[in-house]
């Protein structure tokens, strides 16, 4: 999995956790299953109905065009994930974390027949690996990637929090706080910094420089982190 900072207009460094190649190849098969499964049951389904209403035509609108347009309305209406997308907890986003529009996953869908279709997946996999970011050629025009959702267990998962040693804390006012309002905001600035909701970091830095008292001069992303590492100094004493 690689990982990636990118800086928003709010200038807020996120760090994107790309999906790994072998993720994306797994959810690739799980998808062509669904779509192997659901080809086998609407073709059993029309030839028990023994008609030839439409002929090849009809055919054609029931096997063929959701195949065809499978990626497209799935990630298109489930928020950049298909059914083999959510198996492996990855989806699309935009390269700056947030949602794509619908000219993003249209872009990503042309472009994955040079991707995937006719080179057999591999003009993507030498364009994944060599990018760095996670992304294929049709996320290199469409402005998106694809990121894990999967969390990554560490330190930040408790209350406590490793410092160094010659750690000099800026805000004696964190005292203020208590033990489960700093897993609070862990929480939130975890989750918001994996999922890239810059908003949810904006707010969370207003609301402590409310509650502490205190005019915030690192920028939120930084202040917030600053407040959970000075919370620890000061009650590991």
């Amino acid at each position: 999995m690689d990982n990636f900072q990118i800086e928003t207009a709010q200038n807020i460094s996120i760090e994107q956790n790309a999906a790994g190649i072998g993720e994306r190849i797994l959810a690739f098969l799980l998808d062509l299953l669904v779509i192997v499964i659901y080809m086998i049951l609407a073709g059993l389904i029309m030839a028990g109905l023994d008609t030839d209403f439409g002929g090849e035509f009809m055919y054609y609108l029931v096997l063929g065009l959701p195949a065809l347009l499978y990626y497209l309305l799935w990630e298109t209406f489930w928020d950049g994930r298909t059914p083999g997308k959510a198996m492996m907890q990855i989806r699309v986003v935009r390269m700056d974390g947030t949602r794509p529009s619908f000219s993003n996953y249209l872009i990503r869908w042309l472009l994955r027949f040079i991707d995937i279709s006719i080179s057999s997946g591999g003009v993507a996999v030498v364009t994944i690996l060599l990018n760095g970011k996670g992304q294929r050629l049709g996320d290199i025009a469409a402005g998106t990637t694809v990121t894990s959702e999967k969390r990554k267990l560490g330190i930040h998962n408790t209350l406590q929090v490793d410092l160094p040693e010659n750690y000099q804390p800026k805000y004696p006012q964190v005292t203020v706080l208590s033990d489960h309002d700093i897993q609070e905001i862990k929480n939130l600035y975890y989750n918001a910094r994996r999922e890239g909701q810059h908003h949810i970091i904006l707010s969370l830095s207003t609301k402590l420089a409310e509650l502490m008292d205190v005019n915030a001069e690192e920028r939120p992303l930084d202040f917030v982190q600053r407040v959970i590492n000075d919370y620890n100094y000061y009650t590991q004493k």
